[in-house]
């Protein structure tokens, strides 16, 4: 899967919201981008995807996921109003229990 974030018009436009993104939650910019994350959480296999919208446990509706960053000891998932344009991004520990599948085109995939 090519790097893109949802409703960029095109990469260069991708590129800037996802920077913003990330300075916004305070996450690192690397080549290396997330695609999709997987974990189990209380026995419960959870799989988030850029460009899905998140379970309905999270109660936004159809918002889709723009982004999902990797930091030292947890990723950060965001959405509109969960770390996109407001709000706090949702934070999954990493462990043994988690994985992260990364777009394609990453220049160190």
């Amino acid at each position: 899967m090519k790097f893109f974030v949802p409703a960029a018009r095109d990469d260069v436009k991708a590129e800037q919201v996802y920077n913003a993104i990330a300075q916004s939650v305070k996450a690192p910019i690397t080549e290396k981008r997330i695609w999709k994350l997987q974990w189990r959480d209380n026995e419960t296999d959870m799989e988030y995807e850029v460009g899905k919208p998140l379970p309905p446990s999270y109660q936004t509706g159809k918002e889709l996921v723009l982004a999902i960053f990797e930091c030292e000891n947890l990723y950060k998932i965001c959405t509109l109003s969960r770390g996109g344009v407001k709000g706090e991004p949702i934070l999954v520990g990493k462990n043994s229990q988690s994985s992260a599948t990364y777009f394609s085109d990453n220049v160190n995939n």
